[in-house]
């Protein structure tokens, strides 16, 4: 069973910065593609940012130039670097692994943009 463990969430003042991460149980080479979703109160979960295993990178208009997804395939982690954040970054941020057959998720983490 693949587990996803998402860390780095919190409170921070609008244009500050947080870098989450998202640790695999297993090699993150097995998957199609990784990425960040997030869903906020009383909103559909949305696409942040993915990244397929040959290296292809979707970020949703909202995040582009502000977040960075990358990942460090030795440590089966995958990062999501949030610069200038504004309060309508405000959600939980899940992290989402797709395999061939199963898509997998962490349990989630929360992102809070206020002063």
């Amino acid at each position: 069973q693949v587990q996803l463990v998402e860390s780095g969430g919190g409170l921070v003042q609008p244009g500050g910065s947080l870098r989450l991460s998202c640790a695999a149980s297993g090699s993150i080479f097995s998957f199609n593609a990784m990425g960040w979703y997030r869903q906020a109160p009383g909103k559909e979960r949305e696409a942040v940012a993915t990244m397929t295993s040959g290296g292809r990178i979707n970020y949703a208009d909202s995040v582009k130039g502000r977040f960075t997804i990358s990942r460090n395939n030795a440590k089966n982690t995958v990062y999501l670097q949030m610069n200038s954040l504004k309060p309508e970054d405000t959600a939980v941020y899940y992290c989402n692994a797709l395999g061939f057959v199963n898509s997998y998720w962490g349990q989630g983490t929360q992102v809070t943009v206020s002063s």
